[in-house]
């Protein structure tokens, strides 16, 4: 009997955790498994909102875009003022290139919250895939005043402004670049020239 102890314990043990689906969510996502950690949340997805943020950023992690966009949705629907759903609505968005839709909700999060980090990132990636060099440089230059330590910022503020033909701007905000992470291969290269 003393034996099967440990057998008996092991088999409860995993059992248990196995009827938790939140642990098997985050067990399958850590293996790469998205879609059965999805399918794991699934179930719960409508109970509330962290469940349906979940949820989403599963599908967003599978691959299964379009049904991303479906559930960070209903996640913005059960909270409208949510900046996480408006913020995971951006990704599959901008996976899809729909860059309209997702400057669009990007700039509502903005609204919401002036200056969200993560999400004025975001935008200037928009802008940059859209090529709007003007509109990046304008939002980079309000983001690096309110970030000034914050290399990614002024990169976008460098790219915005070499792209617009500003080069003496562009070498200034590589300059800054180069104070913050001295060996930044972009910025050592662009000075090069």
């Amino acid at each position: 009997m003393r034996k099967f102890l440990p057998l008996l314990f092991a088999f409860v043990l995993s059992t248990a955790l196995a009827a938790d689906p939140w642990s098997e969510s985050y067990r399958l996502e850590s293996a790469g498994k998205y879609l059965d950690a999805a399918a794991q949340i699934e179930p719960l997805a409508k109970t509330g909102e962290f469940a349906q943020l979940r949820h989403a950023w599963l599908l967003y992690r599978a691959g299964r875009l379009d049904e991303s966009v479906a559930a960070y949705r209903r996640a913005q629907q059960m909270n409208p003022n949510s900046l996480d759903a408006m913020l995971g609505l951006s990704l599959p968005l901008m996976a899809q290139w729909k860059w309209k839709e997702a400057a669009d909700v990007t700039r509502t999060l903005l609204r919401y919250a002036p200056w969200h980090y993560a999400g004025s990132v975001r935008l200037l990636v928009i802008l940059e895939a859209q090529k709007q060099w003007r509109p990046m440089a304008d939002e980079a230059q309000r983001l690096v005043e309110r970030y000034p330590a914050d290399a990614t910022a002024w990169v976008y503020l460098a790219r915005a402004e070499a792209a617009s033909g500003n080069t003496d701007n562009a070498r200034d905000a590589y300059r800054h670049v180069l104070q913050i992470v001295p060996d930044h291969a972009e910025a050592s290269g662009f000075l090069k020239r």
